[in-house]
């Protein structure tokens, strides 16, 4: 590492406060008043906005394989965004994407 410790430091806290202040602009500046209906309604697509964004780098280019396809992964996500689509119950279709992996983990190798 050609960075000191200090620089180390002062990089983690700086981390730190952008992070106090991104997180105390939503909670501390507003907490209390009234938000827009049309904020509140962008909001409300947050959680399906991130979750994707989390997981999709996981299926498309999974650690475990070094970045390659897996049909494994891939069929995983299928039977689980399938799943939760047809029936509208997360951990139903977070169970079939569980079985759907071991599965073909289990058949594919």
């Amino acid at each position: 590492m050609s960075q000191s410790t200090l620089e180390i430091w002062a990089i983690i806290a700086a981390l730190g406060v952008g992070t106090f202040l991104l997180r105390f602009s939503f909670l501390g500046m507003i907490g209390n008043r009234k938000m827009p209906d049309w904020v509140l309604r962008h909001l409300r697509y947050t959680p399906v906005a991130v979750l994707p964004a989390l997981v999709a780098p996981m299926v498309v280019w999974p650690q475990a394989t070094g970045g390659d396809f897996d049909l494994p992964r891939v069929l995983a996500a299928a039977a689980t965004v399938l799943l939760g689509y047809l029936t509208r119950n997360v951990l139903a279709a977070i169970g079939a994407g569980a079985v759907t992996l071991y599965a073909m983990l289990y058949l594919l190798g």
